[in-house]
């Protein structure tokens, strides 16, 4: 490797590939101090106010003058709020769609209604905190001998949280909260549900059940702690339910489905300078090689888009799509602003020890996981997604967080790029860990399906990893497991998103 990768010929910083010590040559210039490795250098002086660019694009602006070979990041780099204008529909590339007698084929889980799980779980769904201990007893009661007599079910999991009550009872807050729950109710990887609820909270089942239409039977139930007398008894109640729904939802077999019925998270976390140049451009042309088999990816965590929003409003199929997003960067402009905070407060202390100093520079990589295909849908946090294709979800950038908003929206697989180093799982959809770099992949072998750092190291092209990741999406669709699911990751990164006022 050299000892450095420039992006784009308009760049006036570069990103080492190595820790330089003082006095190492970088097109013409010499370090100026050691630099770590991932970390940017200037490549030409910077007056105090000028934009720093990566990427052909705007990540900051210099707080001082930096002179030639000096390093770049949080002491000489500043962050404003973007003013951008924006445009609308012009960058819109034609997809290639694969015909669909040629279409790639998955093993998955057909359901009631056309839809097509990768796994085939028992839920059971809380709708307070107050529940959570009846929900995790409940699902503690079947053990691995118990389950193995079931071959085809993955699993009996809880999904507990730390809302539902306390919360007003209309609002951003409660309809997140109650989209999660509806999504998490019929999402295709469930084969069957059992809902916990107290009784007395604010987030009420039977409003649930009225408002989305869901009914009971044999393979979706519901219980409140209050009306069945206790806890203990509703543990009883709930591991016989549980019980008898165990046969039905062994009844399902695995069957080939077209690729077109794979919806697929977008995610990263624990990122550093090398996801926008590896990882994340890897998962796009992944992404792109899904929609033209007519699949969908879901790219979401509006935060970390933030600075690079103005480029998927060029790929908005029209400009309604694009105004939508845009809205959404306002919203959350605003929302930061009144709880005294700021855009910026996102990259983490990790992602700047990683090389990435501001949240534009982190974003512009971040965007990069979805690929070239045209925006073709927004969608509210947990909304159920309908078009297939490349969309965006509204979400914040925490990982567990995001997830579970995506998981709710449809999503029956994630793929999450890391660069640091994330022990991230999700249940009920499985997750593909993509390293950005091979020192990483390395050091956590246990925790990485598959190192995009290659990309670096070995010479593979992007679109060589890129159908690595498409192909482990199908293999993993299809019951093979990943190395999350592997560890057992996935029983407490359920965390629907709370918005407004606890009281």
């Amino acid at each position: 490797m050299k000892d450095f990768i420039r992006l784009d010929d308009t760049d006036n910083v570069v990103t080492v590939t190595r820790a330089l010590e003082a006095g190492v040559e970088i097109e013409g210039a010499r370090t100026a101090s050691l630099v770590p490795r991932g970390h940017k250098v200037a490549v030409r002086a910077i007056a105090r106010g000028e934009p720093v660019r990566k990427y052909a694009q705007i990540i900051g602006y210099a707080a001082c003058d930096i002179a030639p070979g000096e390093h770049v990041h949080t002491h000489n780099l500043e962050f404003r709020n973007v003013a951008a204008e924006y445009d609308f529909a012009t960058d819109l590339r034609p997809v290639a769609m694969v015909p669909e007698e040629r279409r790639d084929t998955f093993m998955g889980f057909r359901r009631a209604g056309g839809r097509v799980g990768t796994r085939n779980y028992i839920a059971i769904l809380t709708s307070v905190n107050c529940s959570a201990t009846a929900a995790r007893m409940i699902a503690s009661a079947f053990g691995p001998e118990e389950l193995a007599r079931y071959p085809n079910v993955d699993g009996v999991v809880a999904f507990v949280h730390g809302t539902g009550c306390g919360m007003a009872g209309d609002g951003d807050g409660f309809e997140a909260l109650q989209r999660v729950m509806w999504g998490y109710a019929r999402h295709p990887n469930h084969a069957g549900v059992l809902m916990v609820g107290l009784g007395c909270e604010m987030n009420q089942i039977d409003w649930l059940l009225e408002a989305y239409g869901l009914e009971r039977g044999p393979l979706f139930q519901t219980m409140n702690i209050q009306d069945v007398a206790g806890l203990r008894r509703t543990v009883e109640m709930g591991v016989e339910k549980v019980r008898a729904m165990l046969p039905l939802a062994n009844e399902a077999r695995r069957q080939p489905c077209p690729a077109s019925e794979l919806t697929v998270a977008l995610q990263c976390g624990g990122s550093d300078a090398w996801s926008g140049i590896t990882a994340n451009p890897a998962l796009g042309h992944a992404c792109d090689l899904l929609v033209a088999q007519g699949g969908t990816g879901v790219l979401a965590e509006t935060p970390e888009i933030y600075g690079a929003e103005h480029l998927l409003t060029r790929r908005a199929v029209d400009r309604a799509v694009g105004e939508k997003l845009v809205s959404l960067i306002r919203w959350w402009e605003d929302y930061t602003r009144r709880n005294n905070g700021s855009m910026d407060n996102n990259p983490s202390p990790g992602n700047k020890k990683g090389g990435l100093t501001t949240i534009l520079e982190k974003s512009l990589g971040a965007a990069a996981k979805g690929g070239t295909t045209p925006l073709i849908g927004v969608y509210k946090y947990g909304e159920p997604v309908t078009a297939r294709g490349f969309v965006f979800m509204d979400s914040p950038g925490y990982d567990p967080v995001s997830v579970t908003g995506q998981i709710a929206s449809g999503c029956n697989l994630v793929v999450f790029t890391t660069g640091r180093g994330s022990a991230f799982g999700s249940k009920p959809a499985p997750c593909i860990k993509v390293a950005t770099n091979t020192e990483m992949y390395q050091r956590m072998t246990e925790d990485m399906d598959i190192n995009a750092g290659a990309m670096l190291t070995e010479g593979v092209s992007l679109e060589e990893k890129g159908r690595e990741i498409y192909e482990m999406i199908l293999r993993v669709a299809s019951g093979e497991r990943s190395k999350s699911e592997a560890q057992g990751l996935g029983d407490y990164e359920f965390v629907p998103w709370q918005i407004g006022a606890t009281m």
